[in-house]
């Protein structure tokens, strides 16, 4: 696996965590709090190995402009921008959450998941948005 291979992974990381996010809340709605930890573990793990993908492929390449200077700029930013600030924010609130369900403090688990739980899932779907615009539009266009 080479370097270029990364973006794809990561994008591929974000859909699974995305879909292991919604799985885990359909698990613990129906009551199936066993069904909810094993997909909510599982959740971490993906967005666990997107991050260890994400800080390897920008150690190695760094930092990748935007190629496109038209009407979708300001759009990728809009989505760049909340997409970065949440994802860096809600890393320590994941870890509470984890802590909580570990020692059973299931009441304020649940509160804190209530805010949390939106985020992540506006973090894995705005990763996979970032990725399509800077990798595939760029590339579309001819421009990558």
């Amino acid at each position: 696996m080479s370097p270029a291979d990364l973006p794809v992974l990561n994008a591929s990381l974000n859909t699974l965590s995305f879909v292991l996010l919604v799985q885990g809340y359909r698990r613990i709605m129906k009551q199936d709090r066993q069904g909810h930890q094993r997909y909510m573990l599982c959740a971490l793990v993906s967005s666990a190995l997107f991050l260890i993908s994400y800080v390897v492929y920008h150690s190695l390449v760094g930092s990748v402009p935007y190629p496109r200077h038209d009407w979708t700029r300001p759009l990728y930013y809009a989505v760049l921008i909340p997409h970065v600030i949440l994802a860096a924010g809600m890393v320590p609130f994941i870890f509470i959450l984890v802590w909580r369900a570990w020692r059973a403090d299931f009441a304020r688990h649940r509160r804190l998941a209530r805010w949390v739980w939106p985020v992540w899932i506006y973090v894995s779907i705005s990763g996979v948005i970032v990725y399509l615009m800077l990798y595939q539009l760029g590339q579309a266009s001819g421009l990558r």
